[in-house]
């Protein structure tokens, strides 16, 4: 008996040592970030040939010309660590010393375990520990938050914010309204301490849920409240619903007041913004942040047209694209903006560290 007990103990204990980091308190850059796309595109007019839509009623309304789909077998986690392995080559550092992995995420590979542990084993990082979080396009701002206090306490020095989702996993490709919308893909940032607040840092940031909309756009089925039935799937309840023109209201007004407050109470204006990465949803609620903002579009990260909405993968895919274009650099005034299920909104402002 007792020789049993020792034995499943043994095959319990970790193969490898924490890392027991333990530092000062410390701002937080961004010290990479890295992206994962699917190879498979699918376009407006591939769309017209699935639904009652045409390329023009889809640009005129969304913004959106193509967007990247998984092929069979190709996985949220797939794509998470190729992105998370792009950001640690970029930022030169060993997955091994990776100590946290925070994945953002409503299209998880399985509801357990996490995605997080997944990635962690398909990237080699022995000595992370990590969850997911799900909070739908807030999602990487939530978790950005989140992997930032842990720098900020001291209590590790190198974490993963991944924001990734393959949302044609929960996507009725016979219903116009969502399918039009969404694609795949995303990315991922290296969150490590910053010498000083020159040198790049989070300076401020503004979240907010109202669970009064939580019904506006939602995935039905699969919880505990629909638990997963015939019924459920013949309804059609798996995939994700949205009540669209609530949700356009409550993006074009909540959104862009989230980011006057959080501006007005750093004593700035949408003037004094260097880059403005906003969450790539619908380009006329971007066009609507902008104009409240009263900034100018140049300013203004947009590459919607190409990927459609990620969802948690937007904003990663944005910084991607700001940095390919050369339209970030070090020093730069950041202010990045989200809003999503629940429904949840989220600005962050960060001083750009390369």
């Amino acid at each position: 008996m007792n020789t049993s007990t020792s034995e499943s103990k043994k095959t319990m204990t970790a193969p490898f040592p924490a890392l027991a980091y333990r530092g000062k308190p410390a701002p937080v850059k961004i010290s990479a970030v890295g992206t994962a796309v699917p190879s498979r595109r699918l376009t407006n007019f591939d769309l017209e040939k699935m639904v009652e839509t045409s390329d023009q009623w889809i640009t005129e309304r969304t913004g959106i010309k193509n967007r990247f789909i998984v092929s069979e077998g190709e996985t949220c986690s797939d794509l998470g660590a190729k992105a998370a392995l792009d950001a640690c080559k970029k930022a030169g550092v060993d997955p091994k010393e990776i100590e946290l992995i925070v994945f953002a995420t409503i299209t998880p590979d399985m509801m357990l375990p996490a995605t997080a542990c997944l990635v962690q084993h398909k990237i080699g990082a022995p000595h992370a520990w990590g969850f997911d979080l799900s909070i739908a396009c807030s999602g990487f701002l939530y978790a950005l938050q989140v992997g930032a206090q842990f720098i900020m306490s001291g209590c590790h020095k190198n974490v993963l914010v991944i924001g990734m989702d393959v949302m044609s996993s929960i996507v009725d490709y016979t219903d116009r309204q969502t399918c039009i919308i969404f694609g795949d893909g995303g990315g991922a940032v290296l969150l490590q301490p910053s010498e000083s607040e020159e040198d790049g840092c989070f300076i401020d940031y503004l979240h907010e849920v109202d669970g009064s909309g939580g019904d506006f756009l939602c995935v039905p089925g699969g919880g505990s409240k629909h638990p997963s039935s015939h019924k459920t799937v013949d309804n059609h309840e798996h995939f994700v619903k949205q009540d669209g023109p609530v949700v356009f209201k409550f993006a074009t007004k909540r959104m862009p007041d989230l980011c006057v407050r959080l501006l007005e109470r750093n004593n700035l204006t949408g003037q004094d913004i260097d880059v403005f990465v906003p969450h790539q949803a619908n380009l006329r609620i971007i066009k609507s942040a902008v104009e409240r903002l009263g900034m100018p579009m140049e300013k203004v990260v947009v590459n919607i047209e190409e990927y459609g909405n990620t969802t948690a993968g937007t904003i990663p895919l944005a910084l991607a694209t700001a940095l390919d274009s050369g339209r970030l650099k070090k020093g730069d005034l950041v202010l990045f903006a989200a809003m999503g299920a629940g429904l949840s909104t989220g600005a962050s402002l960060i001083r750009w560290a390369y």
